[in-house]
């Protein structure tokens, strides 16, 4: 069995202006990129090779833009590490969908 790529939970999920969730999950597994509410609903999902992502200059610490299936969500990650590395679960998502073939915006 796969084991996951990458996994975030607490993650604040956001279409622009309204707040789908504060404490949702990131899940990339089996070459998909799935988006979670907090008790576990999907908002959202796309095979990695379809979804594009990024850290705009107004995206902040932290968080990172993802389209899936034409709609853009921002993703904050880490809101609880206060520690000097809070871009470390942003960094690592992007670098997951870059090795697993997504494309950088």
């Amino acid at each position: 069995m796969p084991e996951t790529e990458f996994s975030a939970t607490g993650v604040r999920i956001e279409r622009w202006a309204r707040s789908l969730t504060r404490a949702g999950q990131v899940i990339v597994k089996d070459g998909r990129l799935a988006l979670l509410t907090s008790n576990g609903r999907e908002i959202d999902s796309a095979p990695v090779v379809t979804v594009s992502a990024g850290r705009p200059w107004f995206a902040g610490t932290g968080a990172a833009v993802a389209r899936l299936n034409g709609t853009r969500y921002r993703l904050t990650m880490g809101q609880r590490n206060r520690g000097p590395d809070r871009a470390g679960p942003a960094r690592r998502f992007l670098e997951t969908l870059r090795s697993a073939g997504g494309r950088m915006t």
